[in-house]
């Protein structure tokens, strides 16, 4: 028996998530094509007969620009300290950008072993791998490099073996039956954050966060609401829509995901749609939307 604690870490945008929820089998961490869209330390853990992995899937590391940016990258990069491995996460189809730099500067002093893990290698060519390898190798001292598609599932299988060597802890940290830390509350709220986005696309900016208020349990159905905080009033009537016509949307689809693939019995979800101006720089609140710890 073999496990150990590996994080994934990488700019926005980069496939850790899709690549995390392939691992997994099972949707733990929430995607859309919009950057940063990972908010929260996500854990998902792998089973098979002899090994337990726990992966960690962090927020995309990046330059921030408001308190929550900097909130984030700090959880981050504090999730590669007390781990076993890190997976290092590059869109390989995007090339080396200042964004992988910062976050390699930010290794250096690091002793985990870091694998390179070369992301998306459907949407580029043999020859560009190669390429995109040789130039990753003169930057940092890789124990590993594994080529994937997270998305297409290719060569996933191989990653998790390589993984294996690395692992040295004897313990089954959790149950067979669970594949994610995270409670249903809290992915009831990521599951609406993550319809919300599909369905507004581009036409919101990346300031919304969601938070449930309120989940009950009973016999035959799961009561809930989710509260969607924006920071301008504009941004609320995006979300609402002509005569409540968008939020009704979002509120189905994510009504259904939750009642088939989070509790397996029907739903009752309100969302709530609030203003609350400047949420990302204000301390105050990133305590009650739980992205700092309040000791």
């Amino acid at each position: 028996m073999k496990s150990g604690f590996v994080s994934i870490i990488g700019r926005p945008n980069v496939g850790k998530s899709t690549l995390i929820n392939t691992i997994i089998n099972r949707k733990v961490a929430i995607t859309s094509n919009v950057s940063g869209t990972t908010r929260n330390i996500i854990q998902g853990i792998y089973n098979d007969a002899d090994t337990q992995i726990v992966f960690v899937d962090t927020p995309g590391i990046h330059k921030p620009i408001n308190r929550l940016g900097k909130v984030l990258n700090k959880e981050a990069l504090a999730l590669t300290k007390d781990v076993d491995l890190i997976l290092f996460v590059v869109d390989v189809a995007s090339g080396i950008g200042k964004g992988d730099m910062f976050i390699l500067e930010s290794l250096k002093n690091n002793d985990v072993p870091v694998i390179l893990v070369l992301n998306k290698i459907d949407e580029i060519t043999t020859e560009k791998l190669f390429k995109t390898i040789d130039e990753f190798k003169d930057i940092y001292p890789f124990v590993e490099v594994v080529p994937t598609s997270g998305l297409k599932n290719d060569n996933v299988d191989h990653l998790i073996s390589v993984i294996k060597k690395y692992l040295h802890d004897e313990v089954k940290y959790f149950p067979d039956e669970y594949y994610t830390s995270s409670s249903m509350k809290f992915m009831a709220s990521e599951i609406v954050r993550e319809k919300l986005l599909q369905v507004t696309e581009d036409e919101i900016p990346h300031s919304i966060t969601c938070i449930t208020t309120f989940f009950e349990e009973k016999k035959d159905i799961v009561n809930i609401s989710v509260d969607i905080i924006v920071d301008r009033d504009n941004i609320k009537r995006i979300i609402i829509g002509k005569n409540g016509s968008r939020l009704k949307m979002v509120g189905t689809l994510a009504r259904t995901e939750i009642e088939s693939e989070l509790v397996g019995k029907k739903v009752y979800l309100e969302l709530f749609v609030k203003t609350i101006k400047n949420w990302k720089d204000k301390e105050k609140y990133l305590v009650e939307l739980g992205f700092i710890d309040n000791e």
